[in-house]
């Protein structure tokens, strides 16, 4: 079988038109086969191997048991040289730029540079925390969060995702949530030429202890309370915890004279110990709690070596940060293939940024780099404009865009779009691989494959890496109370409406229950409501729809509003209060486009809110409303 898949592939590769799809659908029916090529393509190395690729006997798990029996580390996965894909030590794993020194040369560090300094911070880590404890990362994308976060894996530790936009209050229930010890953080927030306090919006949300990271220079430009440190003191601590270290036999470890600080031994763990929670907003108005396992990320990792190719001597930027999955599956996608990660500190709507992907030629390839730098493009998180395609597309020669739609309880993508089919602006071509989609009638029924169709989109359960459990809510009941049996088995809900059209290509049309995407970031539109519902004394309740332009892009918040008995207000007065309001208590970066007054709003006869009704009357307005 394993035999069978590959010459798919090589098909794939000689007529991808039509071998391609017959590729993807063979993976999807034989999951197990396709991840047993792609752990030969990835460095992933097993501490002890597993019994078998997926054991589907106990029926309570939904989506399987995968590599049962496995032990691994999956940060040292990403440290350690292989013979293949062919990561050595003096690979660049890193290249980044500060904002601001964008005439200056690149910084990079190899592969053995990086180790180095992960365990560094891992024996620091054992200063100050204890093994299983939970840990917290609330700053920008930049190296020294990448080495942070691997050394809270490579100790046996989890990170908490906490993005740097933030409002103290969303920071405080991600920490109580997660129950996190301490939070890694910077003192401001340097981007765009301007600098944001990020230190003091995060002791607001009273964290137990804090590390804080300069922004610029050696020294934290901030005050700090009594139980927090700098970068600089906690490094201190390895050196002095390592002194007081004893083994088992009760001798000293590690000579004063001879530390070893760039030595770490890994802690092993089951392939499904919790390495990393990451959270995504639900219809509760409390942000779900994600668990990743060790697993998670192979599945990150893999969708972007199969679908955009990312392999050794690329060199991959895609700016993001550890808040949402993005960040943590850019990490593994380099470090499992042996690309190198190409990192800009500061804003990525400047010239500088354009000048950092555009550095010179030949300074990678002294560094070892390969001179095929924009091979391709990638665009995930929000529905994608096709007029805002084609200018991007055109500056690079017209090089591919290759969308990506997935969540943070898959790890990774349900639908993409590949290099071995032609590809269209705004759409996904295939399925991910491994993964069976349906799109569902009103009655729940799957449209047939070949039918050109709009509906909600439900996956068959055998996802590797897919989250098993929620920390904060029932992960049946969110994910597959009410799905239709398929094959002898509940579908799995993603909460995503798609469209198939007549070519085959996927248009994603928005979500199907009580979130919205907002700028790429999935929003409860029960959050939202709460915060508008206290923003003025006028207001009794309002509803909060997203609804996409007809023209393709992200998609515009709308607020409906009933107000109360006696008062009168102004639509466009109410429009800047909710943006305000949701801006210093949810994020910074939503802002609200519509807001309509009603009577009343549209309920059914059990009193439940008819968004779908509000939404589509957002959609008949947007030609003119989309202006504003």
């Amino acid at each position: 079988m394993e035999a069978h898949g590959q010459r798919l592939l090589g098909k794939a590769y000689e007529d991808p038109i039509t071998s391609f799809p017959l590729f993807q659908k063979f993976t999807a029916q034989n999951p197990e086969i396709y991840w047993s090529i792609v752990l030969k393509e990835l460095s992933v190395w097993f501490h002890e191997a597993p019994s078998c690729i997926l054991d589907e006997i106990d029926k309570s798990k939904p989506g399987g048991t995968w590599f049962p029996g496995s032990v691994l580390n999956i940060a040292e996965c990403c440290l350690l040289p292989t013979s293949y894909p062919g990561k050595t030590d003096s690979n660049v794993a890193i290249v980044w730029r500060q904002e601001g020194c964008d005439d200056n040369p690149v910084c990079h560090l190899t592969l053995k540079d990086i180790r180095d300094q992960v365990m560094l911070v891992a024996n620091a880590l054992d200063s100050t925390f204890s093994k299983g404890d939970v840990i917290a990362i609330d700053m920008p994308m930049t190296v020294s969060a990448v080495i942070i976060y691997l050394a809270i894996i490579l100790s046996g530790r989890i990170v908490v995702s906490i993005a740097d936009s933030f409002a103290a209050k969303e920071i405080a229930t991600r920490l109580r949530v997660s129950q996190a010890k301490g939070v890694f953080t910077q003192d401001f927030i340097l981007r765009g030429g301007r600098r944001f306090p990020l230190y003091s919006r995060v002791v607001e949300a009273t964290p137990d202890v804090v590390i804080v990271l300069p922004a610029s220079g050696e020294a934290v430009n901030a005050p700090l309370r009594k139980q927090d440190k700098s970068w600089k003191e906690f490094l201190a601590q390895a050196a002095q915890h390592m002194r007081h270290c004893r083994s088992s036999e009760g001798t000293i470890a590690l000579k004063v004279d001879n530390l070893r600080l760039d030595h770490y031994s890994p802690v092993y763990q089951p392939g499904e110990s919790i390495t990393h929670i990451l959270f995504s907003s639900g219809t509760t108005g409390e942000p779900k709690a994600i668990p990743w396992t060790q697993l998670s990320p192979i599945r990150g990792a893999a969708d972007l070596w199969a679908h955009m190719d990312v392999q050794v001597g690329d060199v991959l930027c895609w700016p993001t940060s550890f808040g949402w999955m993005a960040g943590a599956v850019v990490l593994y996608s380099c470090f499992l293939t042996g690309a190198t990660l190409a990192l800009y500190h500061g804003s990525p709507l400047g010239r500088g940024f354009g000048k950092f992907i555009q550095f010179n030629r030949w300074e990678f390839k002294l560094k070892g780099l390969g001179a095929n730098l924009r091979r391709v493009f990638g665009s995930a998180g929000e529905a994608s404009n096709i007029d805002d395609d084609l200018w991007l597309s055109s500056r690079a020669y017209y090089k591919p865009i290759i969308e990506l739609c997935g969540s943070t309880e898959l790890a990774g993508g349900y639908i993409h779009g590949n290099l071995l089919q032609p590809q269209a602006f705004g759409a996904l071509s295939s399925a991910s691989m491994a993964t069976c989609i349906l799109i569902l009638d009103e009655h729940g029924n799957p449209y047939p494959d070949d039918q050109a169709c709009e509906g909600e989109v439900a996956l068959f359960p055998l996802l590797m890496g897919a989250s098993t459990t929620l920390l904060n809510a029932d992960h049946g009941e969110v994910y597959f109370k009410g799905m239709p049996l398929y094959k002898g088995r509940h579908l799995r809900r993603v909460g995503d409406v798609i469209k198939r059209t007549a070519r085959g290509y996927f248009i994603v049309q928005g979500r199907a229950d009580d979130t919205m995407n907002l700028g790429g970031i999935k929003t409860s539109s029960v959050e939202i409501e709460r915060v508008c519902n206290l923003a003025d004394e006028s207001v009794l309740e309002t509803a909060a729809v997203g609804a996409a332009p007809p023209q393709g892009g992200p998609e515009l918040l709308a607020i409906f509003v009933a107000l109360k008995e006696g008062f009168n207000n102004d639509a466009e007065k109410l429009r800047l209060q909710f943006s305000k309001a949701i801006q210093q208590n949810l994020n910074p970066l939503f802002k609200v486009s519509i807001v309509k007054i009603l009577p009343e709003l549209p309920r059914t006869a059990t009193n439940k809110l008819l968004r779908r009704v509000l939404k589509d009357r957002v959609k008949k307005e947007l030609p003119v409303q989309s202006r504003i």
